[in-house]
């Protein structure tokens, strides 16, 4: 999922004094990020590659990104406790050799049952290092500077939602599926050896531990930005995991056109992102609710048109510009809501968003093989359109802004 900090001031961290490390160091915390996200979306490019070969359903092969989903979700409040007092850097260099580990794991599956042994390693390494990284930005680069050091490190994990899909489409249809995840391994090593390299030692004194969550969940906007996560994440996911076997089975293009779509989904959602950041600072409220309503409504013309090809592919592009700005209102919000406890906020928004990729991808392949793809995109539909009406009737006292 793409979530980045546009705007939001960073809390003062609890450890030690703020280390200062090179804009270099937080460049290669942002692409391990980036790694892993893509490595978490690249199946959704794959799909009917991974069913053929592996002699399962499309719906079934959607599994690959529930498994990641779930387990990211339960590591990423639990790391908080694991970590305690640990170094952050060791952190980040043990979770990356896990996520080189899980990539050469789904290259040399002989099964299936050994591809989702490998998603669940990368999902428990996707949701520990989201929530340890996140907060880095203010040790690294303390003072007026810590803004835009946090966004540096997130930006990786909205690129990487939005570029997953299409790097993995690219890459398989030029190599096969195992040669893109034997690739992904090798980026692993890469971003390993750079943090090792460029990021210094970041000790930590203490942790809030897992006190901190529930102090952070008695806020009344954050649960009411969870349900806003649950909802339109589920959605989303029921529908966007099973988009190349749209485009092969409903749009009827071949895989070359397949990967070419999926890439212009990516390079859109690269400017939703940008378009998202700049919506939250008029109005994060309407900047939510729109974004919402454009998702809904792309995809609801989608089923209605995905026939034809002239309609159905700038509708997708237009589909990929408001899911690149979804995570971003969905971010700022959150943060916006408790600003003073960002670690808290991003490990809760975390397991909420991995919670709902997850399960939208699981209620989405079996929509998919008992009603058929139009019924999974249905659901991303109404899901998208009730959230924006959510989030367009609160009062803007409450909002915020």
């Amino acid at each position: 999922m793409a979530l980045a900090h546009q705007g939001i001031e960073a809390e003062e961290p609890i450890e030690p004094p703020a280390t200062t490390a090179s804009w270099a160091a937080l460049v290669a915390i942002g692409v391990g990020a980036f790694a892993l996200v893509t490595t978490e979306f690249l199946p959704v490019g794959l799909l009917p590659q991974i069913a053929s070969d592996m002699t399962v359903t499309e719906g079934q092969a959607g599994l690959a990104v529930t498994m990641s989903g779930l387990f990211a979700a339960t590591a990423a409040p639990i790391s908080i406790w694991i970590a305690g007092s640990l170094d952050r850097r060791k952190v980040l260099l043990f979770l990356l050799g896990i996520l080189l580990i899980a990539n050469l794991i789904v290259a040399m599956a002989p099964s299936f049952l050994m591809i989702l042994l490998g998603r669940v390693l990368l999902g428990a390494t996707i949701g520990a290092f989201w929530t340890i990284a996140g907060p880095l930005g203010p040790r690294l680069k303390p003072g007026p500077k810590a803004g835009l050091a946090t966004a540096i490190i997130l930006s990786g994990v909205s690129l990487g939602t939005v570029a997953g899909v299409p790097v993995g489409a690219l890459i398989g249809e030029l190599v096969g599926w195992r040669y893109t995840f034997g690739l992904s391994a090798i980026v692993a090593v890469l971003v390993l050896v750079a943090i090792a390299l460029l990021v210094p030692p970041l000790p930590v004194k203490s942790s809030g531990g897992l006190g901190d969550l529930y102090r952070v969940f008695k806020n009344p906007m954050v649960r009411f930005g969870l349900v806003g996560i649950f909802l339109s994440f589920v959605g989303q996911f029921a529908g966007y995991t099973y988009i190349a076997p749209f485009l092969l089975k409903i749009v009827r293009v071949d895989p070359p056109t397949v990967s070419a779509v999926l890439f212009g989904f990516g390079l859109v959602g690269v400017a939703g992102n940008i378009l998202g950041g700049w919506a939250v600072g008029k109005s994060l409220r309407w900047a939510t609710a729109g974004t919402l309503t454009l998702l809904g409504t792309s995809v609801l013309l989608l089923i209605l048109l995905g026939s034809y090809p002239a309609a159905a592919i700038p509708l997708i592009l237009v589909w990929g510009l408001g899911f690149g700005m979804q995570p971003i209102v969905i971010q700022n919000w959150m943060f916006n809501a408790a600003p003073d406890q960002l670690e808290g906020v991003q490990a809760i928004l975390v397991s909420a968003a991995q919670t709902s990729i997850g399960s939208g991808a699981l209620i989405g392949g079996l929509l998919f093989d008992q009603l058929g793809l139009k019924a999974a995109f249905a659901a991303a539909a109404v899901t998208a359109f009730l959230t924006a009406a959510m989030f367009a009737a609160l009062k803007p006292s409450a909002a915020g802004r």
